[in-house]
């Protein structure tokens, strides 16, 4: 059976955050040649669910169809000072039980706070609401900056689009590396993005700048082989070691060689879902130069072996029509 996804709708439903998930999970996208999703959205309330922009959206299930979902999105909450009924939080609790994985965008996540299932996890939101959900939830480890926190079966994001970070992390994960790219390409946005990186600059950076930064990071995607130093970046991006450094950390929460190394990895990820490519072959490609440097880092960042990742990902691979 197909992998069910079920987004939640809410009376007040948070529209884009909502359009997301339905954009990334309830088309049909036969250029994949892979078994898709199943899709539905349950209403908590009966309809027609009033969204914003004024729009109204009639959903065919109700919360019944929790008990059955592989992975359920919800998609912001309507306000996070209110408490979301008791069925829904007992919905909720089922569902983790029984191993469901479990998914929010921006403000969702006090659904998820307000069920228990959080405690003791990490978990982002949106900036404007990390303070209060740390203050309001004490057992959670709340990290205020990432884009989005995988703890395994809960995966939190923060606003809106960091919401689409995440859903294509989730398509990464079950899917592999390439066809998450082949998705992220069909929307026009990059590809990846790691939760890690910072949810907004603290300082704006004047337009030149900023192209110049997108520029090299461009390059060295497509480039990730040889000696890349802070004083051959800074060179090929025509600005100071120091301003490099500081463009880089506000742009990304990390300095440019662990954004590098971390974007290696990503590109070995994809390598190896080739299963007849050896190792070294993907250490080559990648830029890491050697099978030690890739295991190395590979552990560090992916926290697994590429080996294991392999047979992993072998294991799972969905049947290619």
């Amino acid at each position: 059976m197909a992998h069910l996804v079920v987004a939640l709708a809410y009376d007040q439903l948070c529209t884009f955050e909502f359009g997301c998930t339905v954009e990334l999970f309830a088309l049909d996208r036969p250029e994949l040649e892979v078994d898709w999703y199943e899709f539905a959205v349950c209403a908590l309330e009966p309809g027609p669910i009033r969204a914003a922009g004024g729009i109204q959206v009639q959903a065919p299930y109700d919360p019944s169809l929790l008990e059955r979902a592989d992975t359920i999105v919800i998609p912001g909450w309507r306000d996070a000072d209110e408490v979301p009924p008791p069925e829904l939080l007992e919905a909720i609790r089922r569902a983790h039980a029984r191993g469901a994985r479990l998914c929010t965008i921006c403000s969702g996540v006090f659904v998820l706070a307000a069920a228990g299932v959080l405690d003791g996890q990490r978990a982002t939101t949106h900036w404007r609401y990390t303070e209060r959900l740390a203050r309001r939830y004490p057992k959670i480890e709340v990290l205020e900056d990432d884009l989005y926190v995988d703890a395994g079966q809960i995966i939190t994001s923060a606003g809106s689009a960091a919401g689409l970070d995440m859903l294509l992390h989730l398509v990464r994960r079950d899917y592999g590396a390439r066809v998450g790219n082949m998705v992220a390409q069909r929307l026009v946005v990059a590809p990846h993005r790691e939760g890690g990186q910072a949810q907004f600059l603290p300082r704006p950076m004047a337009p030149d700048e900023q192209g110049r930064l997108s520029r090299l990071m461009d390059y060295l995607r497509t480039h990730p082989g040889g000696e890349h130093s802070i004083r051959s970046m800074a060179e090929r991006a025509a600005m100071s070691a120091r301003t490099l450094q500081r463009q880089f950390q506000e742009a990304t929460g990390m300095g440019p060689i662990e954004w590098l190394t971390r974007e290696r990895v990503g590109i070995a990820k994809d390598l190896l879902e080739s299963p007849d490519l050896p190792l070294a072959q993907v250490a080559e490609r990648a830029g890491f130069g050697s099978e030690e440097s890739l295991r190395h880092h590979f552990r560090r960042i992916a926290a697994t072996t590429p080996g294991a990742y392999r047979r992993a990902f072998l294991v799972n691979a969905p049947v290619r029509g």
